[in-house]
């Protein structure tokens, strides 16, 4: 007899989508990315993705295991992709302090970002990562070339837009001979990043509504609905003053003690969706109740109850364009400097590289670095070896 093992759980987005997901569609337009993204999601790990029976060549028990979606949106799919990132990660790692720069945009700019997603992120991007890199090649605050992961979130804790960067900067970076790895110069406080935080937010703001006007000039920018007023060139010359006059929130950090508390730490952002299933509570009476913190009220952890077409609104607010790299890298770790510039870094500060191939490592292993389980022993004997019978071909499917 073949048995689905069962695991008892609480609800999931996938639920909601199921439960709800109909009716939103059929009530408001959604792009074929949401589209994808929703179906993607209710068939993850069920049979309409088709899957595979495992044997025990022992007692012959059977087990089902249906195939993953491998959506990058799915709550469900991030865990084994995390891991062989991070384990591809490691051959770049160096021997120094790490620091966490967060990089955020004004509230008023989210209607803008939500109708254009690609170029406001690009914008974000590009501004983030030269305001950075060029802080540090001035020999004013370090004078050297700096390497860095930028990393794109654009939710909050309610689900709410919030685009904002995480950027995993390194301590100091490669003189511009390449003959030494120069250290951030020592501050009263000790732990001081390379620049003061204020100097980071006014250069990323001046640089990012540089970039935003140009695309304003060039006609890039989709501007309909709320915002259709900034079509006029007044109204958006006066929004952008405003922009100038606000504070942007930066935020910088020490936040790793040694390499492996840097892959622990970029762990927690590198593949992390708008809600993990965890976060959910319950699901009953047409709403979602889940967990949230409130930054503005000492982190705080606190319930927050949505109608489900709010919640599944909110929820697609963060899927992003096809093909956007939500994760991107700069400086001595780019991919054209992995060869040279990262490699010389290496042989300064005399680095163990890595050689382990993560796309070579098998998702069982992985699974029970994560877990402890090991699906490869049978759950029944507790003897034998779970061993491939035969495969459910069901439909194709187009993971993003």
């Amino acid at each position: 007899m073949i048995l689905q093992p069962q695991i008892i759980k609480g609800p999931e987005v996938a639920d909601i989508f199921r439960q709800f997901g109909p009716a939103y569609r059929s009530e408001y337009k959604l792009s074929w990315q949401q589209h994808k993204a929703m179906n993607a999601i209710v068939a993850c790990r069920t049979a309409a993705l088709g899957g595979y029976i495992d044997q025990c060549d022992s007692c012959h028990y059977e087990r089902i295991t249906y195939c993953s979606c491998r959506n990058r949106h799915c709550p469900k799919c991030q865990a084994l992709a995390r891991e062989r990132w991070l384990l591809a990660r490691k051959k770049d790692l160096l021997p120094i302090r790490y620091f966490h720069v967060v990089l955020t945009i004004p509230d008023a700019l989210n209607p803008l970002a939500l109708v254009n997603q690609k170029v406001v992120y690009d914008i974000l991007f590009k501004a983030g990562s030269e305001t950075l890199l060029e802080l540090g090649r001035d020999p004013k605050h370090l004078g050297a070339e700096i390497g860095m992961i930028a990393v794109l979130h654009t939710w909050g804790q309610n689900l709410m837009a919030h685009p904002h960067l995480h950027c995993i900067v390194t301590g100091g970076g490669l003189a511009k001979d390449g003959s030494k790895w120069i250290y951030p110069k020592k501050t009263k406080r000790g732990n001081e990043f390379f620049v003061h935080v204020n100097i980071i937010s006014e250069l990323f703001k001046k640089k990012f509504l540089c970039y935003l006007k140009c695309a304003y000039k060039a006609g890039e920018l989709k501007l309909v609905g709320k915002i259709t007023y900034l079509q006029s060139k007044g109204q958006f010359n006066k929004f952008k003053d405003e922009l100038y006059q606000k504070k942007w929130v930066t935020y910088c950090k020490e936040s790793f003690g040694n390499p492996e508390h840097v892959i622990n730490y970029l762990g927690g952002y590198a593949h992390r969706v708008a809600i993990a299933n965890s976060r959910i509570v319950k699901l009953e009476d047409g709403k979602v109740t889940f967990k949230w913190k409130d930054y503005s009220d000492h982190n705080q952890q606190k319930l927050m109850t949505l109608e489900a077409s709010e919640f599944i609104r909110r929820f697609l607010l963060h899927i992003l364009p096809h093909g956007f790299f939500k994760i991107r890298y700069y400086g001595i770790l780019s991919s054209r400097n992995h060869s040279t510039k990262l490699a010389r870094c290496q042989e300064i500060l005399k680095a163990f590289k890595c050689v382990q191939d993560s796309a070579a490592i098998d998702w069982m292993e992985l699974f029970f670095d994560l877990t402890g389980i090991d699906l490869r022993v049978c759950p029944v004997c507790k003897q034998g070896r779970m061993r491939p019978k035969r495969e459910i071909k069901l439909y194709n499917h187009s993971p993003t």
